[in-house]
């Protein structure tokens, strides 16, 4: 590849490619793509350079696009059906105004939308609305259903967050392709060892005492963090640590989710949805907090920051540079933060307002690289370095 940053944004109206060349400077906006599709995931590979991007709606049913020419043409793999299958199954003038072609999906009506995309070595995985895990061995052309997790035997009593019940965070181990973990709103972590044949429940915290203070109904209790994990990172090395955003707090775990402490000590909520892992330092962690669950889901005082710890969350730093400090009322949402591989690290986030903010000093400064954009749904990075 060429060594060229490109921001991938997943939106309301599609997906849309933020150039920053080899110098990360004179960002340039692509887009939309997808056709206007609500884009809730888009993820690229550095070595092939290839883009895939998951979404969906009630009315175009889900499905996944992709693109190996760095986002020139797209091809889309859908999956369930829609809205628009039905009105063009019963009307002749329709189906011909939009050159609809019948087609057997593969998940029938089983779901509406993909919500994640992992990428890892035993092929491609994407995380559905209602909940449930795919798989791709052949670059995204074709799906299967991961049973193991869907057969869980607490499945029967997930309970859905206010977005619904979503598979919305995938973790992969290239040293270890057989172990997987997944989030999902609001029933929970969940991990496996074996590729997927089994799954393992991980809500564990390592010191029931430590919140069992909280009467919020996300709120930690019965020796478990709650159940509403928001977002999740594995921390690089050789190691089983994971950070997680929940509903009610930042938690830490250094067992690969057996267990996990509350690090939300020094931020000025218990409430985010976004947490985000320096490429080299597992140490260094960034999140995003809002004011509140009920009180507008906006940064505290109305004034942006990204909150940063240098040691894994033992202490927690402002950094507001560059950021609006009055009248901000935007919302970042749960996969709209991410960041390149470069030193110093550079860190990305997308608005609801449709800004994407972007800091190449792991933090310190901020500058806003695109506006004007639909509603962020997610921000990740595609670094060819």
């Amino acid at each position: 590849m060429d060594g060229t940053v490109t921001v991938l944004v997943g939106t309301t109206k599609g997906a849309f490619l933020i150039d920053g060349g080899t110098e990360r400077t004179g960002w340039h906006v692509r887009g939309p793509f997808c056709e206007g599709w609500p884009i809730n995931h888009v993820v690229g590979d550095a070595e092939s350079g290839t883009i895939w991007a998951g979404g969906g709606s009630a009315w175009n049913g889900a499905g996944i696009w992709r693109s190996s020419d760095q986002g020139e043409s797209w091809q889309v793999t859908r999956l369930t059906r829609g809205t628009t299958d039905d009105w063009a199954e019963n009307d002749l003038d329709f189906s011909a105004m939009i050159g609809y072609e019948p087609v057997e999906l593969p998940f029938g009506s089983d779901f509406q939308q993909i919500w994640s995309i992992g990428i890892g070595q035993g092929g491609l995985y994407a995380g559905t609305k209602p909940a449930s895990l795919l798989q791709s061995r052949d670059g995204g052309k074709s799906w299967t259903r991961v049973e193991g997790l869907s057969h869980h035997p607490s499945a029967e009593s997930w309970n859905p967050g206010a977005a619904g019940l979503v598979l919305h965070t995938i973790l992969t181990d290239r040293e270890r392709p057989s172990h997987l973990w997944c989030g999902i709103s609001a029933a929970g972590v969940f991990a496996s060892e074996d590729g997927g044949e089994t799954w393992e429940r991980r809500n564990r915290m390592s010191n029931a005492e430590s919140c069992a203070h909280h009467d919020h109904p996300a709120a930690p209790r019965d020796g478990e963090t709650g159940h509403c994990v928001h977002n999740m990172v594995r921390a690089p090395g050789d190691n089983e640590l994971i950070y997680q955003q929940n509903h009610h707090g930042v938690w830490k775990s250094r067992d690969g989710g057996r267990s996990w402490e509350d690090i939300n000590a020094g931020l000025p909520s218990t409430f985010g949805f976004p947490i985000h892992v320096h490429p080299r330092d597992p140490d260094t962690i960034w999140t995003l907090p809002l004011n509140g669950d009920m009180l507008g889901r906006f940064p505290p005082d109305a004034a942006a920051a990204v909150w940063r710890s240098r040691d894994g969350g033992e202490s927690w730093q402002a950094c507001r540079d560059g950021l609006p400090q009055e009248g901000c009322f935007f919302t970042v949402l749960r996969q709209a933060m991410a960041g390149d591989r470069r030193d110093p690290a550079g860190v990305y986030f997308g608005t609801n307002s449709g800004s994407v903010f972007a800091s190449f000093d792991e933090g310190d400064h901020w500058q806003e690289i695109a506006r004007h954009l639909p509603t962020i749904l997610s921000v990740e990075v595609l670094d060819c370095s």
